[in-house]
């Protein structure tokens, strides 16, 4: 067997061609790595729709939590007051940020099951006049959750306030155009979406904000003002980049064009989770989520009630057959999740469905079904 599928929301499985783009080395200073950096700016501006060029991107080293530390620390002033939207880990994720930068923020926490909606959103602005700015992730991974970012960015502005778009798991395969959502700044990274390697991320921000974040930073290498500032004086990056990963990405942007962009790739996701969806519920597994909010991204379902079930087992078991899957990430349920991301299509979707009803007769769970208590605490919360 080869290496196994990646089901996670990144890294996830590459194609050849990316893999094998990593194979040739690079001067960080060279003409021909500054040629692709420029290239790499352009292409990711292109998907964003922005006609006027309002905008400018800004690649920085490292995961995809240091390019999102990155956008808050460069694009939020010290005086500001941030609304976070949670509803899973990565929402929580940003609030801890703000606390470690000292950033004035609240957070409007909707648990593991909703989505915060533009009227919750709006009543939160009017009540509290101080708030400048407002933060939600695009895409919830640890639960799966899509947020309706169209509605949010719309009540954002007609209170007068700032949004930023934490879409690390969603940018390259759901809409981000700046002529239906509005925004300041959005960030993602390699490993997502466009389908790359780890290594790092991107902002793509209004040139005025990236004007104003000049001196918000507290940090060095975070400083996205002096990233951009720098790469439009000398085409270099700051620091050592990652050549390598660099290299890669490009290749996987050109996948991306060839398959048809944003959408394009989003609607092999959308296969890729439908696929997998019905053939989960058919041998008895739910999904935490129903339909309206659940992403082609990453689909979270409940662990069985069946007491042979055990999540370790079965992961193990799943990765024999050459499926790597992901564990729960939720505060008031047992569950485990499966990406829809990453070169793969329906075909492999199903197989990990079949994987999966042999691993539940090898283990000895007869019935996937979810705890009674667990459906139940879904129907109340999602009232």
């Amino acid at each position: 067997m080869g290496e196994p599928f990646l089901l996670t929301p990144g890294p996830l499985t590459t194609a050849y061609s990316v893999k094998q783009a990593m194979l040739r080395d690079w001067g960080s200073w060279d003409n021909d790595f500054r040629a692709m950096t420029a290239q790499l700016r352009t292409q990711l501006l292109a998907l964003i729709g922005d006609d006027k060029g309002a905008f400018d991107c800004v690649p920085i080293q490292g995961s995809g939590t240091f390019v999102v530390e990155a956008m808050l620390a460069s694009f939020l002033p010290r005086q500001s007051k941030t609304l976070v939207l949670v509803n899973g880990a990565y929402g929580n994720r940003i609030a801890e940020t703000l606390r470690y930068l000292g950033r004035n923020h609240v957070v409007m926490d909707k648990g593991d099951y909703l989505p915060p909606r533009g009227r919750e959103v709006a009543e939160a602005l009017a009540n509290d006049a101080e708030i400048s700015h407002v933060v939600v992730v695009h895409c919830e991974t640890s639960s799966g959750i899509l947020n309706p970012v169209e509605e949010i960015s719309k009540v954002v502005y007609q209170a007068g306030r700032k949004l930023l778009i934490d879409s690390m798991s969603a940018f390259g395969a759901l809409p981000a155009d700046v002529k239906t959502v509005r925004y300041e700044a959005i960030v993602a990274s390699a490993n997502k979406c466009i389908e790359g390697v780890p290594g790092f991320g991107f902002v793509i921000g209004r040139k005025s904000e990236l004007e104003l974040a000049k001196g918000c930073s507290h940090s060095l290498s975070l400083d996205v003002h002096a990233q951009w500032a720098h790469m439009n004086k000398t085409g270099q990056w700051r620091f050592t980049p990652p050549t390598h990963v660099v290299a890669a990405f490009m290749e996987a942007l050109r996948l991306h064009k060839a398959e048809g962009g944003v959408a394009g790739r989003g609607r092999r996701y959308i296969e890729n989770r439908d696929c997998l969806v019905q053939g989960m519920r058919e041998i008895g597994f739910e999904t935490l989520l129903k339909e309206p909010w659940l992403s082609p991204i990453i689909v979270t379902f409940f662990n069985p009630a069946d007491a042979a079930f055990d999540f370790q087992t079965f992961y193990d078991a799943m990765k024999r057959r050459g499926f790597i899957i992901y564990p729960g990430k939720l505060t008031v349920v047992d569950s485990f999740r499966v990406g829809c991301i990453g070169h793969m299509d329906a075909a492999i979707m199903r197989d990990v469905v079949e994987a999966a009803r042999s691993v539940l007769a090898e283990i000895g769970v007869k019935d996937a079904r979810p705890p009674e208590a667990a459906l139940l605490e879904r129907s109340k919360l999602a009232a």
